[in-house]
């Protein structure tokens, strides 16, 4: 296990009726609020006039940005910065779900930020400074209500990077499971795979001495494995919408991977094929997360034993372990397809014809992966792997 700091200043608020703390919250940044959020679905649900009302109890003044992206693009942060900058915005809040989230940490660094915030999302400038931002979330997936990170697209270039700022952790976050109700069953299924994915990059790392990591990595899993076919068989179950939204945040809030950096490279894989085909991030990793796990079986094969024994209940009598190894990625896989989620890029339309480009987007930066390097060849292979 390696030296480490754990910081994470979110202030989380979680469970029934809890809007109403935005009058407590808010008011310490100042009266100019930016509203950022999707498309229509929070103003279908009455969520929109619940935060206004809220809003307009502390005398705030505000102001709109709508139309995120499920992928946000750079256009959609510039005019946020844009807004920011002109009318002199003290605070954001985001409401809805990551992507949301993600485009409102880059509008918060973009806005103390000289130039283009494309700078700041391919590291040409580091966010040492952004406005103040909290969320009303509205999905469980990504993890972003509790974290620093974003992803944010160039559609015209077909970029899609990662970035983070410590700075870029939001004031507040307010959970309610209540407001998750209304997401679609294919949308709650991906966002499934997105925070199983998450545990899955922390699990896959090179460390000795993360027995408890480990332990808090599996418990997750086995957490959500259970929680899922009961919430999509009752999408309105307040239970196992809690459930599910806590552990999306528990899934990338830092707590897991204390001591350890875990892989990374699937994400990376996936952000490059969304970033050219602008597919689902939680149905793209459902297809090639498997893959890349058999890709690189070789690198640790009783990590994926342990995984496979531990998580998924093989029997590893008379099994070599990269037997029990396999057998895990099947039934992770048989999982994945049991909830509905896709197991082959042909699902989207993919075919091979972008392979050698994707992989090229995914090595923009040379090798990658922290558990096991991968090079060009090997993103193409594992793309192929998941025609």
């Amino acid at each position: 296990m390696q030296n480490f700091t754990f910081y994470n200043p979110t202030k989380l608020i979680f469970g029934k009726e809890q809007l109403s703390q935005l009058q407590t919250e808010i008011p310490q940044y100042g009266k100019k609020v930016l509203v950022v959020y999707g498309g229509g679905s929070i103003k279908r649900n009455g969520l929109y006039d619940r935060v206004m009302a809220q809003l307009n109890e502390i005398g705030a003044e505000v102001f709109e940005l709508s139309g995120v992206e499920p992928n946000p693009r750079i256009s959609t942060v510039r005019k946020g910065v844009e807004i920011c900058k002109n009318e002199g915005i003290d605070f954001l809040l985001a409401v809805g779900g990551g992507s949301v989230i993600d485009c409102t940490k880059a509008i918060a660094a973009g806005a103390k930020y000289d130039g283009d915030a494309w700078d700041i999302v391919i590291k040409k400038a580091f966010a040492s400074e952004a406005l103040p931002f909290g969320t009303v979330l509205t999905l469980a997936a990504t993890g972003s209500e509790m974290n620093a990170g974003s992803v944010i697209t160039n559609w015209e270039t077909n970029e899609k990077y990662g970035w983070g700022s410590p700075v870029t952790f939001p004031k507040f976050s307010i959970l309610d499971p209540v407001n998750t109700f209304t997401v679609p069953r294919d949308q709650t299924v991906y966002g499934i795979v997105d925070m199983m994915s998450h545990v899955l990059e922390h699990y896959f790392h090179l460390e000795e001495n993360t027995d408890y990591q480990d332990r808090m990595c599996e418990s997750l899993l086995i957490t959500i494995m259970e929680a899922a076919p009961k919430l999509l068989g009752d999408l309105e179950s307040y239970e196992h919408r809690a459930a599910i939204l806590y552990s999306g945040t528990m899934a990338l809030n830092g707590i897991l991977n204390m001591g350890y950096r875990g892989d990374w490279a699937t994400h990376n894989i996936e952000h490059a094929v969304s970033a050219v085909y602008d597919i689902p991030h939680g149905g793209g990793l459902s297809i090639l997360f498997p893959n890349w796990m058999k890709h690189n079986l070789n690198v640790k094969p009783e990590r994926f034993k342990q995984l496979a024994v531990r998580v998924f209940n093989v029997n590893p009598a008379g099994k070599t372990d990269e037997e029990a190894a396999l057998e895990g990625i099947e039934k992770l896989r048989e999982f994945w397809n049991s909830i509905g989620a896709p197991s082959r890029l042909a699902h989207y339309d993919i075919d091979d014809s972008k392979i050698e480009l994707m992989a090229d987007k995914a090595t923009v930066n040379g090798e990658f992966g922290n558990f096991a390097k991968l090079k060009h060849d090997d993103v193409v292979s594992i793309y192929r792997a998941s025609l």
